[in-house]
């Protein structure tokens, strides 16, 4: 308790440092406006008036892209499109919460387009189709729609959305006959290899292949999301490699690559999290804030399915790294510039959510709402787009890739006015 006292302290005494100091150019600055429910839709239709391929219902990954045709041609990563059905996923909770029936259909209908969208244009979700174009590749790029997938089944119901997540999960972790892979899972020493090469006769994986974050630890979210919600009384096959689990299996599964994360990437004296591990090697220490996000998110799954502390302590320590270090230059959250890489702050909302309002640490509250007051207040007001480094404004009109605007929207929808 004394420790989260201090840490709550901390992140208002930063925040309102951030507010009323000085800026580069030493003015002083002006506490950004408080932004209300009515902004958070501005906000998200602004998202996707500007980014969303009305035609194909996927998003393009500019938006001066005139239609998202392909992986090459102005459509966003496939690994990021899911992330994006999150946020519609999002959309629709927040709208039923406040009881408006309209924007509850409107989104609703908009998950269903997404949905469709997403399925034609990526091999009708075989995942066993490595198609360099429109297929699959690489571990992690399925995993994240595994993820997805089993959060569409949580909320709808619908059983394609929950008979696609098992398969992908099952195809990453034992691999495919007809691709020709192992599978991501290394049977003797543990942890997720992050991809198969080459694309097509793949040769299995060697002990001194990457094992990326990005890769065990959404493993994990999905294992546990399944475990969630897969029938009470299936029953364990006997098969080498089963498309469908029980929910014991998944447990086990997202318990075993958790503990090989913690032990392999996880710094657990500051809660800084490695992009990744090749073989016996020393972690590549290089914290991102996706991996953050998936660690907490798979410490937060866990400690709700076992109820045991230490997964909990576990996202509070990679929470508070985050915040206090990675956040530091700005207090507010950092940006990396690169190909794709504006997407890490709407998955780390995806998380952070769940540790706030699962778990009551509400200590983080006042640092996130900061970001989302600071990033709309720069926001491009002519379309109602944000970019991604909160602290800059972003001129009117200028090209602005989906990842990096997506984060703001993420945030707002996860942590409205009101919550």
């Amino acid at each position: 308790m004394k420790n989260k006292t201090l840490l709550a302290i901390i992140l208002l005494l930063a925040v309102s440092t951030t507010m009323t100091g000085m800026d580069i150019s030493g003015k002083t600055q002006q506490k950004p406006s408080a932004y209300t429910n009515d902004d958070i839709w501005a906000a998200y239709e602004g998202f996707n008036q500007t980014l969303l391929d009305p035609v194909k219902y996927i998003y393009k990954t500019n938006s001066s892209d005139k239609s998202a045709k392909d992986r090459f041609n102005g459509a966003a990563a496939i690994w990021c499109q899911p992330t994006y059905w999150d946020m519609v996923m999002n959309a629709y909770k927040l709208a039923k919460a406040q009881n408006d029936k309209q924007k509850t259909a409107y989104y609703k209908e908009l998950c269903d387009k997404i949905y469709a969208g997403n399925k034609a244009q990526y091999a009708h979700f075989d995942f066993d189709d490595n198609n360099e174009n429109t297929g699959w590749f690489i571990y992690d790029d399925i995993m994240w729609w595994t993820i997805t997938l089993a959060r569409a089944y949580e909320l709808f119901g619908v059983e394609d959305y929950l008979r696609f997540s098992e398969e992908s999960f099952s195809r990453v972790w034992y691999g495919s006959k007809k691709v020709g892979d192992t599978g991501s899972y290394d049977k003797v020493n543990g942890g997720m290899f992050w991809q198969w090469q080459p694309i097509r006769n793949p040769k299995p994986n060697q002990p001194n292949d990457g094992k990326m974050a990005c890769i065990n630890f959404p493993v994990v979210v999905a294992a546990l999301t399944l475990y969630n919600n897969v029938p009470k009384r299936r029953k364990e096959s006997a098969e080498e490699a089963p498309k469908y689990q029980t929910k014991a299996q998944y447990l086990a599964k997202g318990k075993e690559i958790y503990e090989w994360g913690v032990e392999n990437l996880l710094d657990k004296k500051t809660g800084k999290v490695a992009d990744s591990r090749h073989g016996k090697g020393t972690p590549a220490w290089k914290a991102h804030i996706y991996n953050q996000a998936t660690f907490i998110g798979a410490s937060v799954l866990l400690y709700k399915a076992t109820g045991k502390k230490s997964y909990l302590n576990n996202a509070i320590l990679a929470a508070d790294y985050s915040v206090r270090e990675m956040s530091a230059e700005h207090n507010l959250l950092p940006f990396e510039k690169g190909i794709e890489q504006g997407i890490y702050t709407a998955i780390f909302a995806q998380y952070m959510a769940m540790l706030v309002y699962d778990c009551g640490q509400t200590q983080y509250l006042p640092f996130l709402k900061h970001n989302i007051e600071v990033g709309w207040a720069n926001r491009d007001k002519t379309r109602n787009v944000c970019g991604g480094e909160y602290w800059k404004v972003l001129p009117d009109g200028a090209d602005i890739d989906s990842y990096s605007a997506s984060g703001i929207p993420a945030l707002m929808l996860l942590f409205p006015a009101d919550k």
